[in-house]
């Protein structure tokens, strides 16, 4: 997903100018401290991932759009106060929602130890009481209650997420997977589950322009 002309791009290598464009080309509004929690979420990420490879999106400059603005793009589309990020990696989209969205609840789960150790770290360093990581298989994860959405970023095929994690969407909830390019093949596979109906949403994402990027939005016809 990287880009040659993220926004901010021409303020040099400043995050906090480029989060600031991009989030109003996206018509969304940051306070300072959700600004200031932004920049040093990406920070951080950028120490440790020279440490433990956390992610394959390693440029400062790329991470704002890559990570931030990706992350956000989805934000109009949440619903209801209880998400789970599967797959979350190094804490996207989960992350940024939970700085962004204090009065929803975010819990973020990975299999990867290394990968959940960040997300853990950075919800102590950003003071986020409204998140929290779990190290465990989709498949297997079974806290007692349900998600009004359920969100994975390019973790599986439609099918397949609805497999690890269709368990965890609440009566009523939401499944939102996050593509790239419009993923034909996965919506006509989801004929074979009738008991999910979706539509698809296309994001512009500031600085990913030239990377088509959609949203599949999944709910239960029974």
């Amino acid at each position: 997903m990287a880009t040659d002309h993220g926004p901010g791009a021409e303020q040099g290598s400043d995050p906090r100018i480029a989060i600031r464009e991009g989030v109003a080309k996206l018509g969304q509004r940051l306070d300072e401290r959700q600004l200031g929690q932004l920049v040093t979420l990406l920070g951080e990420l950028g120490r440790w991932n020279r440490r433990f490879n956390l992610t394959a999106i390693r440029d400062p400059a790329e991470t704002v759009a890559g990570h931030v603005l990706d992350s956000l793009s989805v934000r109009p589309y949440l619903h209801g106060p209880r998400i789970i990020d599967v797959g979350t990696g190094a804490g996207f989209p989960g992350l940024p929602l939970a700085v962004v969205e204090p009065d929803m609840h975010f819990t973020l789960l990975d299999s990867v130890g290394k990968k959940i150790r960040f997300v853990d770290h950075a919800i102590g360093m950003l003071g986020l009481a409204n998140a929290k990581a779990v190290n465990a298989r989709a498949e297997d994860y079974a806290p007692g209650i349900r998600f009004d959405t359920v969100i994975a970023r390019a973790l599986a095929a439609i099918p397949r997420l609805v497999r690890l994690a269709g368990h965890l969407v609440e009566e009523g909830g939401q499944f939102l997977a996050l593509k790239g390019k419009y993923p034909a093949e996965e919506l006509e596979a989801i004929q074979s589950l009738p008991e999910w109906e979706y539509s698809v949403i296309k994001l512009s994402v500031p600085g990913l322009e030239a990377h088509e990027r959609h949203v599949i939005q999944l709910k239960r016809t029974t």
